[in-house]
C-alpha cells in the first residue's frame, strides 16, 4: 500500500497526483474550446501523447444492451441503441488514452497493462413532448462504476461514474416531420460518458506506471464540472497581491432564445472575448468560471485554455451549459477571470441573473429584449403595414396584422440596430392608399441610398387579377382596382431607389379580384431587378393561418424566431436572410401541419443559393448580457 512509503516517496507521489489532475481538468477543457460561430457540441479533449501500455475494455451487459424508448409525434415507438454509441465512445476514449487497445478476438502477446470495467448501475431518459412546438426538453442520467486494475488483476481504482444532460430537442424538418433531432444530444452524452472513463484510466495508468504504486490514493472527482483555474499552486505563487496581466477581456453570457429570460431547460454561452494589449507573446493562460454551484455544475467545465496570444492578437472561448430546471426563480452569479501562468490576472468580471422557471414566458415573441443594440444599421429603411381592419366590409380582416407590423419593426429597431428614425409603421386608419403612397415616394427616398437596405413588411390582403397581377389592401381599399395598391407601383419607386437590397414580406390572404369560374391566375410577385428579394408567406391564391395562441400570423410567429436567434445555425450571434429564408419556410410548413391540420408553404422569390451575396445579409444581431467588472 502506498500509505506504507517512505515520506520522500509520499511527497512526490502527491505534487504528481496533483499535476495530474490539473492537466486532467484542462484537457477537458480544451475539448469546448470553441472560436466565435463553431459547432458547441462536445467533442473528445486532447489527451496527450497515449500512454506507452495496453489496455483493455470491459462493459456489463446492462451497459451494452441498454436501449432508450420513447414515442415520437406520430405515435411511433423509436428505439436508440444507447449502449452501442457508449460502447463505442469508450473504446474511442482508450485508443486516445493508450498506445494499445486490446479488442475481443484480435490477436494478443499477453495480458492486457490494465483493465477498465465499466458497469452501470442505473440509467433514466425523460422526453416532455407537451412542450411548446418543437422544442421538447429531454434529459439523461447515467450511473455506473469504472474499476482499472493492473495486468495481475489487483483493483487501483473504483470511481463513481455520473453523467446527466439536459437538451431541447427539435423535430426534424424532413419527412413527416414526427421524430426529434436526438442524435446530437446520445452523441453529446457517450462522448461526455466515455471522457470521464477515460481520463480516470489515464490518471490512474499514469500515476501507477510513474510511480510503480499499485493503488492510488487520490480518487478522481466524479464530475467533470469541478474544474478550478489552471493557476500556479500556492508554494509557487509570490506573496502579495497578483500582478497585473496585460491580457483585457470582455465577457458576455447570451441565451438560447435572446430575450435574456434565462428560462430552466435553455441553453446559454458565456462568451469570453480576449485581446493581449501587451507588447509581447502570452503563451499560457487560462479563462475560468466561479460562482453559483447552482449555475456552475452544469458546464461540463469551468475552465479553458486561452491558445498562445501575439500582441494585439485577438481569441473568443466559449463556455456552454443547459441551466437546471427549477420550480422558483434563484439568482445566480457567473465569476469570469481570466490569469496567465505566472498568477498575473486581467480585472475579473461578473455576470449576474437570475435563473427563471422553466416555461415562465413559453416562447413568447412579444417579449424584445429591452437592450437595445447601438445604431450599426443606419443605412437600412424599414416600412412595416399592418392591417387588422378596413374601412369597409367588402374585406375581411386579419386579426392579428397591425400587431404583427409593429413587432416587426420593434424587432429590426431592438435587434437590427434601425434607428427609429429610418422605420415607418402603418396600421389600420394610418395605412390608407394615399399614406402608403407618400410613404414610399417621399419619406423612403429620404432614408435609403444605393449601398443601403430596404425592408417593406406587409401583413394583410393581397388582391389577384385574372392576369395575376398583385394589389396590395390598404386601410381604404375595396374590390375595386383602382381603390388598391399595385406592386407595380413598388417596384417603380425600388427600381428608382436602386438600393444594394430590397426585401418584401408578406403575410396575410392572397385572393381573387372577382369570382373566377374557370382557374384563378397564379399571383406574379416577381419583380424586376435583380437585388429584390420577396418572402411570401402563402403559394397562390390561400389564406395565411392565424396563430392565436400567440397572437401573431404564423407566418409572421416564425419569422420573428428566426429573427430573435433561433435561425442562427451557426452560432455566429448573426442572422442573416439566408438563414431566416430557410427557417421560416421549414418552420411554417411544420407547424401547419402538426398544429393546425393544414397546409401552408411560404415561397422563397427568387430562392437563395448558399453564393448568394443576398444570403449572407445581416437582418439581426443577438443580445447579450454583459458583465461588470469585479473589484
Amino acid at each position: 500500500m502506498s500509505c506504507k512509503k517512505t515520506k520522500a516517496w509520499q511527497e512526490p507521489s502527491m505534487n504528481r497526483l496533483r499535476d495530474m489532475r490539473i492537466l486532467t481538468e484542462s484537457w477537458i477543457g480544451a475539448a469546448l474550446l470553441v472560436l466565435a460561430g463553431c459547432a458547441t457540441h462536445l467533442e473528445f479533449p486532447p489527451m496527450g501523447t497515449p500512454l506507452a501500455a495496453s489496455a483493455k475494455l470491459e462493459t456489463s451487459s446492462t451497459l451494452k444492451d441498454l436501449t432508450l424508448r420513447y414515442t415520437n409525434t406520430c405515435g411511433q415507438l423509436q428505439e436508440v441503441p444507447l449502449g452501442e454509441r457508449l460502447q463505442d465512445a469508450l473504446q474511442q476514449g482508450l485508443h486516445r488514452t493508450f498506445d494499445r487497445v486490446i479488442v475481443d478476438g484480435g490477436e494478443t502477446t499477453g495480458p492486457p497493462d490494465h483493465v477498465v470495467q465499466v458497469d452501470l448501475v442505473d440509467s433514466a431518459f425523460d422526453l416532455n413532448k407537451e412542450a411548446l412546438y418543437d422544442r421538447a426538453p429531454a434529459v439523461i442520467h447515467l450511473n455506473a462504476i469504472a474499476r482499472v486494475y493492473d495486468r495481475t488483476g489487483t483493483l487501483l481504482r473504483q470511481t463513481d461514474i455520473a453523467v446527466s444532460r439536459q437538451e431541447r430537442l427539435r423535430l426534424e424538418q424532413i419527412s413527416k416531420n414526427c421524430d426529434y433531432i436526438i442524435d446530437p444530444f446520445i452523441q453529446d452524452t457517450s462522448i461526455d460518458f466515455a471522457t470521464r472513463v477515460a481520463l480516470t484510466a489515464k490518471q490512474v495508468a499514469g500515476s501507477y506506471d510513474s510511480l510503480s504504486s499499485t493503488e492510488s490514493t487520490t480518487p478522481l472527482p466524479g464530475t467533470l464540472a469541478v474544474a478550478p483555474a489552471l493557476s500556479p499552486t500556492p508554494a509557487d505563487q509570490p506573496n502579495g497581491p497578483a500582478a497585473s496581466s496585460t491580457l483585457r477581456f470582455k465577457a458576455l453570457l447570451l441565451d438560447e432564445n435572446s430575450d435574456l429570460l434565462l428560462e430552466g431547460g435553455e441553453h446559454i454561452r458565456v462568451r469570453v472575448d480576449i485581446v493581449n494589449t501587451g507588447s509581447t507573446l502570452v503563451e499560457q493562460a487560462s479563462a475560468s468560471l466561479s460562482g453559483t454551484r447552482l449555475a456552475l455544475e452544469h458546464f461540463p467545465t469551468t475552465v479553458l485554455r486561452i491558445p498562445p496570444l501575439q500582441p494585439g492578437q485577438t481569441r473568443s472561448l466559449e463556455f456552454v451549459a443547459t441551466l437546471p430546471l427549477l420550480a422558483q426563480p434563484e439568482p445566480a452569479e457567473i465569476r469570469v477571470i481570466v490569469e496567465e501562468h505566472s498568477g498575473a490576472a486581467a480585472p475579473p468580471q461578473t455576470l449576474s441573473f437570475t435563473i427563471a422557471p422553466t416555461g415562465t414566458r413559453g416562447d413568447d415573441v412579444d417579449q424584445v429584449s429591452p437592450q437595445a443594440l447601438p445604431v450599426q444599421s443606419s443605412d437600412t429603411s424599414v416600412i412595416a403595414i399592418g392591417l387588422s381592419s378596413t374601412l369597409t366590409q367588402q374585406i375581411p380582416s386579419r386579426k392579428h396584422a397591425a400587431h404583427d407590423a409593429e413587432t416587426v419593426a420593434k424587432y429590426f429597431q431592438t435587434l437590427g440596430g434601425v434607428p427609429s428614425s429610418n422605420i415607418a409603421l402603418l396600421t389600420d386608419r394610418k395605412a390608407t392608399s394615399a399614406q402608403i403612397e407618400k410613404t414610399l415616394r417621399e419619406w423612403l427616398p429620404t432614408r435609403s441610398t444605393k449601398d443601403g437596405v430596404v425592408i417593406i413588411y406587409f401583413s394583410g390582403q393581397a388582391m389577384v387579377s385574372p392576369r395575376g397581377e398583385v394589389f396590395l389592401v390598404p386601410y381604404d381599399g375595396t374590390k375595386t382596382p383602382t381603390s388598391l395598391y399595385r406592386l407595380s407601383a413598388l417596384e417603380s419607386v425600388l427600381a428608382k431607389l436602386n438600393p444594394r437590397q430590397a426585401i418584401l414580406i408578406f403575410d396575410g390572404k392572397t385572393a381573387a379580384i372577382i369570382d373566377q369560374t374557370k382557374t384563378p391566375a397564379t399571383p406574379r410577385w416577381d419583380l424586376d431587378g435583380e437585388n429584390t428579394i420577396r418572402m411570401i408567406a402563402v403559394e397562390g391564391l390561400a389564406t395565411g393561418i392565424d396563430d392565436d395562441n400567440h397572437r401573431h400570423g404564423l407566418f409572421t410567429y416564425y419569422l420573428l424566431r428566426g429573427l430573435r436567434g433561433e435561425a442562427d445555425t451557426n452560432r455566429d450571434g448573426k442572422i442573416t436572410l439566408g438563414e431566416v429564408s430557410g427557417f421560416v419556410r421549414q418552420k411554417v410548413a411544420w407547424a401547419s401541419k402538426s398544429q393546425f391540420n393544414a397546409t401552408q408553404r411560404p415561397q422563397m422569390i427568387p430562392l437563395l443559393k448558399p453564393d448568394d451575396k443576398a444570403a449572407d445579409l445581416v437582418l439581426t444581431t443577438l443580445p447579450s448580457l454583459a458583465a461588470s467588472e469585479t473589484p
